[in-house]
């Protein structure tokens, strides 16, 4: 599998976000700018018991809870990694 900005599981990808100083912030609302805020995407080695195969996923935290709660094959098969 390639290297993804995204995670299959979730959607997660990232956004653009607005950053603020201190010094702004105490003072008046005047933003300092936009900023891109990364999704928390981790690669991650995922055995699927009921196929027999491994496969090396990019997918963020939230999706890793996801699989730790509904399972590999039920939670891969919905977001189409496998048939």
């Amino acid at each position: 599998m390639h290297m993804a900005k995204q995670c299959p599981i979730t959607g997660k990808s990232s956004i653009v976000a607005g950053g603020y100083s201190n010094r702004i912030r105490a003072t008046k609302f005047n933003p300092t700018g936009l900023r891109r805020t990364h999704a928390n995407l981790q690669k991650k080695k995922v055995f699927v018991p009921e196929t027999g195969q491994t496969l090396s996923l990019t997918i963020s935290t939230r999706g890793m809870k996801t699989l730790k709660k509904n399972g590999a094959y039920q939670t891969l098969r919905k977001a189409g990694l496998i048939a």
